[in-house]
């Protein structure tokens, strides 16, 4: 964090954040408006067309390509569909843009939402979807909404995302705690609580010695507690400090979608970012370096490096579908404000201005954002889709794996979620609390050159 946003899942991870080329960006603007206006031909008039889309996700492509030929018996418009890598997937969506090569249709992201609206790359499905009569109930609540600008529809909920935490069973055990432990832990900004003592306890040193014993050595350190992951250090902190910090009774900002005052100066934000870097000073999460190093906190997971990893559920079939280490999910740990949480995210299907199959590329993006397509999604047991019945299916094919994910919609059920900003000016945002950020958890820079970003970052909008 897909986000997230990675985790972005190649994959940094699917909800992870890319920044977008200044030079292709600015180009955005002289392109993207030649799409004709959907007419609501009939797919006897559409028969034979064929529409590209575009998705970065590798795990989910096998349930699209099954949608695509379903798709296509049924209306006879032909789906092309292409993945690339999250970091180029981004890169070559805003080069198509602007030289006029993108996709019909596009799996969409709401950190790049507003500014690909504001530069008129979206096609507005406001009219098409009043006239299916599409049900925008039979969603998750909030996911509609977030496709929405100054009135007008750009897409429609695909799937969603919440965090958990992965942990490694047998050290859990060998820790002495049980699966319904691992499901009541809290934290706060005093001791830690129950979470850091869990996590000093799963700590080990290269002398044998954890982290809640004496001549622990915090500097050479053989197995954290915590993983952290380089995706998780930046302006969202999906995978990382944003369930502390929004667990401690903190939002990102005052509105979204269109954030335009952030609150990462607040004592809230900055109380729980203190006591997350400390897990690193104590030698319970390992030091900024060396997890940016690393692409991915899977691979040190499952080579024994860490207990456990805070990571999204786009993640499932990596930790919970391999058989190297034992391994369930937990939610969140319970925060200050006596709930936990979780960021949560949502995609959609967009529609490129720039289509020559306005009418074509809707009935796809219609048909992905139905059960006909999202029960298929849910067969496949990667993600959840944003119908709710279709989260259920998926549900039900996690247990017939034998996967317990209630870790992660425990915070659906719960209405302990929380939506990311969604804000004009997104690169720069980025640009300034990733280096801020980065700075602070390395040992570099204090809580006021915290505070100062945050203000740098509010200027954005005056």
């Amino acid at each position: 964090m897909k986000h997230t946003l990675g985790t972005m899942r190649g994959r940094i991870g699917r909800r992870s954040i890319a920044l977008i080329a200044t030079a292709a960006a600015a180009a955005l603007a002289f392109t993207g408006c030649s799409a004709s206006n959907t007419s609501g031909s009939s797919n006897a008039d559409l028969k034979g067309q064929t529409i590209s889309y575009w998705l970065w996700d590798t795990n989910q492509q096998p349930a699209y390509q099954q949608c695509a030929a379903d798709f296509t018996k049924k209306t006879g418009i032909n789906v092309k569909i292409s993945q690339y890598g999250w970091a180029d997937y981004w890169t070559k969506l805003t080069t198509g843009f602007a030289s006029g090569t993108a996709p019909d249709t596009f799996a969409d992201h709401l950190n790049y939402f507003l500014q690909f609206e504001g530069q008129g790359q979206l096609l507005d499905i406001t009219k098409q979807v009043k006239s299916a009569n599409i049900d925008l109930a039979q969603y998750q609540p909030g996911l509609a909404d977030l496709w929405v600008k100054d009135g007008k529809r750009y897409g429609l909920p695909k799937d969603f995302d919440t965090v958990g935490v992965f942990y490694n069973e047998d050290m859990i055990k060998a820790a002495g705690y049980t699966d319904a432990q691992m499901k009541t832990l809290e934290w706060n900004t005093n001791d830690g609580g129950s979470y850091e003592k869990l996590l000093a306890k799963l700590t080990i040193d290269k002398n044998g010695v954890h982290g809640d014993q004496p001549g622990f050595d915090k500097n050479n350190v053989a197995v954290y507690g915590l993983g952290l992951s380089s995706a998780a250090v930046d302006a969202v902190g999906q995978q990382g400090w944003a369930p502390y910090a929004l667990s401690n009774d903190w939002n990102y900002g005052n509105k979204t979608p269109g954030t335009t005052k952030f609150n990462y100066g607040d004592s809230k934000f900055t109380g729980a970012l203190t006591w997350w870097r400390s897990l690193i000073q104590k030698g319970y999460m390992e030091p900024l370096p060396q997890a940016l190093s690393e692409t991915d906190p899977s691979t040190g997971y499952l080579g024994g490096k860490y207990a456990m990893v805070t990571d999204g559920d786009w993640m499932n079939t990596t930790y919970l579908g391999q058989d190297k280490v034992p391994t369930k999910v937990a939610p969140t740990p319970v925060g200050p404000s006596g709930k936990r949480a979780s960021v949560f995210n949502g995609l959609s299907d967009g529609i490129w201005s720039g289509t020559k199959h306005a009418d074509a590329a809707f009935q796809w993006v219609k048909y992905l954002g139905s059960s006909d397509c999202q029960d298929v999604v849910a067969s496949k047991a990667v993600v959840f889709p944003a119908i709710k019945t279709a989260t259920a299916k998926a549900v039900e094919q996690f247990k017939a794996k034998g996967w317990d994910v209630s870790g992660f919609t425990v915070q659906v059920d719960d209405k302990t979620t929380k939506l990311l900003p969604i804000a004009d000016h997104w690169s720069d945002v980025q640009s300034i609390m990733t280096a801020a950020l980065q700075s602070y958890l390395s040992g570099k820079g204090t809580v006021d050159d915290i505070v100062k970003a945050g203000d740098q970052v509010n200027a954005l909008y005056k």
